[in-house]
């Protein structure tokens, strides 16, 4: 078989065209690209060409020879026509922030035709690479994928910067039109700074062309030219205008206008950044104007003496105090310095507050006419104050703390945009002055004795439940709530048994309120008050039915309601002389004995194995008096006097007209106590409105030798007249002697809480070591009062000799066991 030679077929060569000969006829079209004369080029022809080329494996050399007449147009005609168009005063060696120099407006008009030139070139090889790009299509897409390198376009770019920007515009001189681009647009900046008007847009569109070049081919985001050679120069300058600004500021402006300043001067450049600049720089200009004219300026300004935060809370410059807080915020999440300068005011207030109070309830004694003083009285004296005006002084002072409360909530709220942080800082300096007034918990008690007696009155529902919250947040400040129980049950139990209070419902609003404040435990004895003086109403009640069923029609029988108190849950205190000795009973009117006693036989007969002790200090009559005028008129009034006082003027039912009693008689007849008999003979003869008895001599005193008349001649233009008992201390300021009573029972019963609190944790833990021990019985009875440390450790000392605790021998540190 024969076997045929096979032939290969082979594709016929295309002639190639010679290179330089396309090249130059390439070359020239791109020239009159860039000269602007490519209205009579043919785009498609100028890409066949190309194309060929690239085809021919010639597309590196074509890259290489694009490259080529992209750098000496750059170099020979750009960059020369940039440097012919810069002003010999931008090559001055002066810095940038220097603005008042006289010839500013020259060198601004020259930064201005450079900036333009600079903005119309690069605009210009844009538009031009734009259209080379397009011609060289092909070649980008092989070569960028053959060998890996930045399409021309991004090439050209590189050359613009290397070539124009930054390479010397003269031999003799190192300067860069980059560095003459730079210090023109950072001297405007600081022209725009110090109030003038300055060319945004243009400033703008030359930073355009630096966010648009980078550092390397790859065109990472971080090696933008802008970031890499205009921002730190930006930065740098703008630091030293703040620190300069900061200066200036603090030694010609007030703390208000340095702070108004600051605010408009982060306004502005945050405006800058966004429209004439790059957002890019925000967060850099921002923290320059943080450090240099908050951080290192801000202190000063809230402690200036004469119009710094103190100035501005003072006269509730809110708006001011907002910039102030806005501004520390920004450099400090817990606003220290400004949290600082607030609570040292609130503390110089609530000082000013309590030297107040104490001077108000302590007036310097004033002569008055008509008005004699006995003998051995001293003017300075406290316990000669004027009791009244203590009161005054202690509801006063309760009414200024609110006061400032509700001004510092206000600017709390609207300046320090209702700050956690703050609100912990104003808390603590109120609990710090209020605490600091060693009669806190007895001033609050009063302010409450008083708006509930007669506070209260033409007030709404609203506005009683207003009044009585402002107090719970007091009482919220007061770290001795036993202390403050103590004077609030000592004034209630007055309000309850004389029937003084404006409004049982707001007495029972209170007691619920405190409740929800400080516990059950708090108010467990307050609400057993109420609960005892229900009970006795049922039981008066009853006995007026025990009456009538006995058959006791007497039309002149003398009416009893009663009181039946639990003597546990009442304030001993009241039922007690002035000396705290027990009371004793006083010798009674035989009508009133009669009606005691009657009673007496129908409560025990009710309850037995139970004993009744009288309290005539606590209780109140109305009787009907009778007075024959000199004039022959006949005037009958209805008093509403205390039981002494009733006891004393039933007296004078035996005493025929025109004959007196003594101070001596009536004492012996009536056995109340010297203290009191004075207070009520005072009322009754003294008081210049209720002088049902006439005493001789005339006198403020009253005095062992005094004779007293029932005085015919008393008017009154009232029928039902209320006769006080003056200088009654019970809902009044304690004196000295009381207070130091006061807190002696006080520490009495913290004694006994602090002992209890101590054998609760260690039934429960069984060991404990000494200081976990006083840490949890400070834990538990920090609600109710902070207890002294060494108190704590005398209860433990007295809890290990009873045999309650005993201690662990040879432990470190030292710990304790519960005696099961």
């Amino acid at each position: 078989m024969a076997m045929r030679a096979r032939h290969k077929i082979r594709a016929p060569r295309k002639a190639l065209d010679d290179f330089d000969t396309s090249w130059s006829t390439l070359a020239a079209s791109l020239r009159e690209i860039h000269t602007k004369n490519a209205s009579s080029l043919s785009f498609e022809e100028l890409y066949r060409n190309a194309y060929k080329l690239v085809i021919s494996s010639r597309g590196n050399d074509l890259y290489e020879c694009v490259k080529d007449l992209e750098r000496e147009w750059l170099e020979n005609v750009v960059r020369v026509r940039l440097a012919a168009s810069v002003s010999p005063s931008l090559l001055l060696d002066r810095t940038p922030a220097d603005t008042l120099d006289q010839s500013n407006n020259e060198r601004r008009a020259a930064g201005e035709r450079i900036l333009a030139a600079i903005k119309e070139a690069w605009e210009d090889h844009q538009l031009c690479m734009g259209m080379i790009t397009d011609v060289l299509m092909y070649m980008d897409r092989v070569i960028c994928a053959d060998h890996h390198k930045p399409s021309i376009y991004v090439a050209s770019m590189c050359l613009f910067r290397d070539c124009v920007l930054r390479a010397p515009m003269r031999p003799d001189s190192d300067v860069s039109l980059l560095d003459v681009l730079k210090s023109a647009v950072l001297f405007m900046i600081n022209l725009e700074r110090t109030g003038h008007i300055i060319d945004r847009q243009l400033i703008r569109r030359c930073i355009y062309m630096l966010e648009g070049l980078y550092e390397t081919a790859t065109e990472e985001e971080s090696a933008k030219l802008y970031l890499t050679v205009f921002q730190p120069m930006f930065i740098e300058t703008s630091r030293d205008f703040y620190r300069a600004e900061g200066e200036r500021l603090l030694q010609l402006a007030d703390a208000a206008t340095f702070c108004r300043s600051a605010s408009s001067r982060i306004a502005e450049e945050g405006e800058r950044c966004r429209f004439t600049l790059s957002p890019l720089s925000e967060r850099g200009i921002q923290g320059v104007i943080d450090t240099e004219l908050i951080e290192k300026r801000i202190a000063d300004v809230i402690g200036l003496a004469e119009n710094g935060v103190k100035h501005m809370l003072d006269h509730d410059r809110v708006g001011d105090l907002a910039n102030v807080y806005v501004l520390v915020a920004r450099i400090d999440k817990t606003k220290t310095t400004l949290t600082l300068a607030v609570q040292r005011r609130i503390t110089e207030l609530g000082d000013e507050i309590n030297a107040t109070a104490k001077t108000f309830s302590h007036p310097t004694p004033t002569p008055k006419l008509n008005e004699s003083h006995g003998p051995g009285k001293k003017k300075g004296d406290d316990k000669d104050k004027p009791v009244n005006q203590q009161t005054v002084a202690a509801v006063k002072w309760v009414d200024d703390i609110l006061n400032l409360k509700r001004r510092i909530d206000d600017i709390w709220k609207r300046a320090f945009e209702s700050d956690q942080g703050m609100q912990t800082s104003i808390t603590n300096s109120f609990s710090e002055f209020i605490n600091s007034n060693a009669r806190s918990s007895e001033y609050l008690s009063l302010f409450f004795d008083e708006n509930l007696k007669k506070g209260l009155k033409g007030k709404t529902d609203s506005e009683v439940d207003a009044l009585l919250e402002n107090g719970i947040t007091l009482l919220r400040y007061v770290k001795d709530k036993d202390l403050f129980e103590t004077y609030y049950k000592k004034h209630l139990s007055r309000r309850l048994l004389m029937k003084r209070s404006v409004s049982m419902d707001a007495e029972r609003q209170m007691i619920s309120k405190m409740k929800m404040e400080v516990g059950n435990q708090f108010t467990q004895r307050l609400e057993a008050m109420f609960k005892d003086m229900a009970v006795s109403d049922d039981l008066s009640a009853s006995y007026r039915d025990y009456v009538y069923r006995m058959g006791d029609q007497d039309p002149k029988r003398v009416e009893l309601e009663i009181s039946v108190l639990t003597s546990t849950m009442w304030p001993m205190e009241i039922m007690s002389s002035k000396d705290g000795t027990a009371q004793l009973p006083c010798l009674y009117p035989k009508e009133i004995e009669t009606v005691k006693q009657s009673f007496e036989k129908f409560y025990l007969n009710k309850h037995s194995g139970r004993k009744l002790s009288w309290q005539p200090s606590m209780g109140t009559a109305d009787i009907r008096a009778v007075f024959r005028r000199s004039d022959g008129k006949i005037a009958r009034h209805e008093l509403n006097v205390s039981t002494y006082a009733m006891i004393i003027l039933l007296l004078f039912n035996d005493v025929p007209i025109g004959e007196s009693l003594s101070f001596e008689e009536i004492r012996t007849r009536t056995l109340i106590p010297d203290h009191d008999l004075i207070r009520n003979l005072q009322s009754l003869a003294v008081a210049p409105k209720t002088r049902v008895l006439r005493k001789d001599p005339t006198s403020k005193d009253v005095k062992p030798t005094d004779q007293f008349f029932y005085n015919q001649d008393f008017q009154s233009m009232f029928t039902k007249v209320r006769i006080g008992v003056v200088s009654s201390a019970g809902n009044k300021i304690e004196t000295q002697s009381e207070r130091k009573e006061t807190e002696k029972k006080m520490n009495d019963e913290r004694g006994g809480s602090i002992e209890a609190a101590i054998v609760r944790v260690m039934k429960q833990r069984k060991k404990l070591v000494h200081s976990q021990l006083i840490t949890e019985v400070l834990t538990q009875l920090a609600s109710r009062f902070v207890p002294d440390v060494n108190m704590i450790k005398k209860r433990i000392e007295s809890l290990i000799d009873r045999e309650y605790l005993e201690r662990i021998s040879d432990s470190d540190p030292p710990a304790y066991g519960y005696v099961a």
